[in-house]
């Protein structure tokens, strides 16, 4: 009949976008303002890494904007894409992926209620695959697609080889113990803290101070607790881990000494190891 092969063929694309609307339908509506972004930090990058099953750099071939009714959730400021994209180079990932992908992305809207053009462009995309479904990716947050360029290409590849070194630090989940000790002279005291991690690694903090001395302190990511360990540099995995994971304040009970004098000195040296990490500064929400 006549026409009836691109009617078929504009139903299969309605469809394909309809089953992509609902695999993102239960993410927040989170814009992505190519124009007013501010840069990403090193946190937002690590964030987005750790959430990742894939890292892929893709150039961006087809984009069109879904309808309201299709884009369930998504505020009228904003608007949700169905992206055709190629694949450049599969930065990280266990999941193989072909050479097209498809995709959602949730956008701003400018002041004329216009969306960007994204084909022809690079971009870093932050996605899982989506089981049965070959060529189809879901991004981990509705906007975790970066514009790619040469210097945010090269933070992603140093991020990428710190998380899969062999001596990569583990998630910190909070502070198990915490143990601090006067020594024999007046201003004198060490204060250890044990934290725990996802895998129950060794992992801990130690304040020394000393009459005359500014404080002292450095963190043990093994079994031994070493007392020449030293602060992690900021912007780098070791930092994050602690500046981004570590409570506001030290947990009920984990104090293990009863003296008055004892735990005041353990929330102070708390409070002096997350000044010297300083900010887990976050530009993405």
């Amino acid at each position: 009949m006549p026409g009836y092969g691109r009617n078929m063929k504009h139903t299969r694309y309605l469809s394909l976008v309809i089953l992509l609307a609902l695999s993102v339908a239960g993410f927040p509506a989170v814009a992505q303002d190519e124009n007013s972004a501010v840069p990403e930090t090193y946190a937002d990058l690590v964030d987005l890494i750790d959430r990742s099953a894939l890292v892929v750099r893709a150039e961006v071939k087809k984009q069109a904007e879904l309808k309201p009714e299709r884009a369930p959730g998504v505020p009228s400021d904003q608007a949700r894409l169905y992206i055709e994209a190629e694949t450049k180079t599969l930065l990280s990932g266990t999941s193989a992926v072909g050479e097209s992908l498809r995709y959602l992305l949730d956008v701003p809207r400018d002041s004329r209620g216009k969306v960007a053009k994204y084909k022809k462009r690079e971009v870093l995309l932050f996605a899982r695959a989506v089981p049965s479904r070959p060529g189809e990716i879901q991004l981990i947050t509705p906007d975790a697609q970066l514009l790619w360029s040469d210097s945010l290409d090269s933070r992603i590849r140093a991020i990428l080889r710190e998380t899969v070194s062999a001596d990569a630090p583990p998630h910190i989940e909070g502070v198990r113990d915490v143990l601090s000790v006067a020594g024999t002279l007046s201003g004198e005291s060490e204060t250890q803290l044990f934290l725990g991690t996802d895998g129950d690694g060794p992992v801990s903090i130690s304040i020394v101070r000393r009459p005359g001395q500014s404080p002292v302190w450095g963190v043990s990511w093994s079994e031994i607790v070493d007392q020449s360990a030293r602060p992690p540099r900021r912007d780098t995995l070791e930092w994050y881990r602690l500046a981004c994971f570590l409570p506001a304040a030290l947990p009920p009970g984990a104090i293990l000494s009863d003296d008055p004098a004892d735990r005041r000195r353990a929330e102070q040296d708390y409070r002096f190891v997350l000044d010297q990490l300083g900010q887990c500064t976050r530009n993405r929400s």
